[in-house]
């Protein structure tokens, strides 16, 4: 079976849209609070590169502020190198 969401790392640059807050692993014993990227297209899991995989903290403060990014789409996950706000 093929999934559309490749696990080998795709390099982005210029990734714009609002941090987001939501469940992830909704019913499964991982279910937590995450935070996303919402972009036009669609809704990625945000974490920083260098950053802790669950409870980072350093992410919060983009919390609902519209973004531009660059990093790395793994699966359904956006591994951020850089967030910066935009108005």
């Amino acid at each position: 079976m093929s999934d559309n969401k490749s696990s080998s790392p795709k390099k982005i640059t210029g990734l714009c849209g609002q941090v987001v807050q939501g469940d992830y692993g909704k019913g499964s014993k991982s279910a937590h609070q995450a935070l996303f990227i919402q972009t036009a297209a669609e809704r990625l899991l945000l974490r920083r590169k260098t950053g802790p995989a669950l409870g980072d903290e350093e992410l919060l403060k983009f919390l609902g502020k519209q973004v531009k990014c660059d990093g790395f789409v793994v699966g359904n996950s956006f591994l951020a190198e850089s967030i910066k706000v935009v108005n």
